[in-house]
C-alpha cells in the first residue's frame, strides 16, 4: 500500500470575534465559521498509533482560537496568521486550506455569509 495524500481537518468551528473595517464590527463583533484542512504525510502515525507522529487537532484548534482573538481589518490577514503559525509549529505540514466565513457581514443581508478561502503551501517542506 502506498499513501498518496493525507489530511487532518477541523470543520465548522464557531467563534465570536472582532474583525472588520467598520467601527461597529470592532465594537460588537460578529460570528464566524472556520474550517481548516492540513496536508501532511500521516504514514508514520498510521503505523505507530502515537500522537507524537501526527498533527494534534487540539494544538491546531488552540492556534486558530488564539488568532481569532486578535482583531484584524481583513479575514485574509487572519487566515495568513493561522497558516503561518501552523507551518512554524508543524514544519512537516505541506499545505493548509482555510475557509473563514463572517456569518452576518454588514452588507444589508442577514443570511449566508462572506469570507475567504485560501490554499497555502509550505515552501519549506
Amino acid at each position: 500500500m502506498k499513501l498518496q495524500s493525507s489530511y487532518i481537518y477541523l470543520r465548522d468551528l464557531h467563534f465570536h470575534a472582532y474583525h472588520g473595517v467598520e467601527p461597529q464590527e470592532r465594537k460588537v463583533g460578529n460570528d464566524y465559521l472556520l474550517s481548516l484542512r492540513l496536508q501532511y504525510p500521516i504514514d508514520a502515525a498510521m503505523l505507530s498509533d502515537n500522537v507524537l507522529d501526527t498533527v494534534n487537532y487540539a494544538d491546531v484548534y488552540r492556534i486558530a482560537e488564539q488568532e481569532m482573538q486578535v482583531p484584524s481589518n481583513l479575514l485574509e490577514r487572519v487566515a495568513y496568521r493561522m497558516a503561518d503559525r501552523i507551518f512554524r509549529r508543524f514544519a512537516f505540514v505541506e499545505a493548509v486550506d482555510i475557509q473563514l466565513t463572517k456569518l452576518n457581514p454588514p452588507m444589508g443581508t442577514n443570511q449566508g455569509g462572506a469570507g475567504v478561502e485560501v490554499h497555502l503551501i509550505n515552501d519549506k517542506t
